[in-house]
């Protein structure tokens, strides 16, 4: 039997937020920088997305279905794929289409929530799930959580869900001795399959390809894959999980990138050991070797490969713990501005911009933050927060005072499961946003009158 590689790619675009002073909060609730977010957005399109994705389609095309490739895409950037770049979502749609790509489901913000609210969680894995189908025809299968964030009870949850597959990070410290390039089961659901990221060669390409101080400059298809069978010798599968920005942002064109990826599939299977499967595939094919224990959370970021790169200071855990302490009174109204709202400020990548390592990861960290300071980060946050709480509250209000008048009766917050075409360029206190959905429907019991 031959051995496998499963690569996979991470698609995702915050909703950057602007410049949000003090001034600002209780008299304009636009949080969000529109122009950045189309720039940007406009910008990776046409360096990354657009020709990395026609690059897999002729390939796909050329190897008559023997290249596969696998995608987490967040609802985040396909909201903004829908507003500022349809091609874009046609593009994967195109790649749907041919059956060798796979698309896996995540939390629908590319957020926390399996750390902070196991129902928020929940709703967004359905509300993500629900948008693949929608947009690209077909069904998750497997789960990748944001940042590739696991623990034993985020697994539990996972496989509750129905997903039975799972990838997650190649830690060294729960690991030990034991390789990445085997098939583990979770701990507290023993029929979650999950497949571990192979860090070193991930990073190669991610990180390192572009580097010319790097003593292995220039990266070569037959060098990368002899480093492949050298990794895997006793082994049974190679995950390469990274960002899909690598090809073309991250490492420019110039580079060779989008060479290096024409022929690595030449060099692999006519090599013959190896072949390209999906996550599913790579379930069926191989059994798990045995159970890992996890008790707390591991991730992709950092030397330390846990949560601290979100979570590791007290101006994160502070906005964080903020920002969830609101989900029991959103839980009392029923408006669809706020609901967006909740969720876009639950994106990972607000809390990245406020990490303060700046010692063996600081650089990386600094590549993706668009703030001068993690302090920075924090403040501007923290305002949009506040007016945020304002919202909230004042909705409250009008809920209560609807409660209060005779002969009516408050309706409480429901969800729905139904994706929505697109989210609006910008909201404001009386603009409509994307009806959010839910695995089922919440309400709030009240006195009768």
């Amino acid at each position: 039997m031959k051995k496998s590689i499963c690569l996979y790619f991470q698609v995702h675009q915050p909703c950057r937020l602007r410049l949000y002073r003090f001034f600002d909060i209780g008299k304009d609730s636009h949080y969000y920088d529109d122009f950045a977010n189309r720039t940007i957005l406009r910008r990776v399109a046409q360096r990354c997305y657009l020709p990395m994705n026609a690059l897999l389609l002729e390939m796909i095309r050329r190897y008559k279905g023997e290249f596969k490739v696998t995608f987490s895409i967040s609802g985040s950037v396909i909201e903004q794929f829908d507003r500022y770049a349809p091609e874009v979502l046609e593009s994967f749609r195109k790649l749907a289409d041919t059956g060798c790509v796979e698309f896996l489901s995540e939390t629908y913000y590319h957020s926390l929530a399996s750390i902070a609210s196991p129902d928020e969680f929940k709703h967004q894995v359905l509300k993500h799930k629900e948008t693949i189908e929608h947009y690209f025809g077909v069904t998750p299968k497997a789960f990748r959580n944001t940042e590739l964030i696991y623990s034993d009870a985020i697994g539990a949850m996972v496989y509750d869900m129905g997903f039975k597959t799972m990838l997650t990070e190649g830690a060294k410290h729960v690991l030990g001795w034991k390789s990445p390039n085997y098939i583990y089961s979770g701990a507290m659901a023993p029929k979650l399959k999950l497949l571990l990221k192979n860090s070193s060669l991930s990073d190669d390409i991610a990180f390192r390809f572009s580097d010319k101080s790097w003593p292995d400059w220039p990266l070569t298809g037959e060098k990368y894959l002899a480093w492949i069978k050298a990794s895997a010798q006793n082994d049974e599968i190679v995950n390469l999980f990274m960002d899909y920005e690598t090809f073309g942002e991250h490492q420019k064109a110039q580079s060779g990138i989008f060479d290096f990826m024409r022929y690595l599939p030449d060099v692999v299977l006519n090599d013959g050991e190896f072949e390209f499967v999906t996550p599913s595939q790579a379930a069926k094919k191989h059994s798990s070797v045995g159970v890992l224990d996890v008790p707390d959370a591991i991730s992709w970021a950092d030397e330390e490969r846990d949560v601290t790169a979100w979570l590791g200071n007290e101006l994160q855990n502070d906005a964080f713990r903020k920002l969830y302490s609101l989900e029991e009174k959103l839980s009392l109204v029923n408006d669809e501005a706020l609901w967006s709202d909740y969720g876009h400020l639950q994106e990972s990548d607000h809390f990245y911009y406020m990490c303060t390592k700046f010692f063996s990861d600081g650089a990386v960290h600094k590549y993706f933050n668009p703030y001068d300071t993690p302090y920075e980060a924090f403040i501007n946050y923290m305002n949009v927060l506040s007016d945020f709480i304002l919202r909230v509250d004042d909705a409250i209000s009008v809920s209560d005072a609807n409660f209060a008048a005779p002969k009516k009766e408050t309706k409480a917050r429901t969800r729905t499961a139904k994706a929505v075409k697109a989210a609006p360029a910008a909201k404001t206190k009386s603009a409509k946003a994307e009806k959010p959905a839910a695995p089922k429907k919440r309400t709030v019991k009240t006195k009768k009158q």
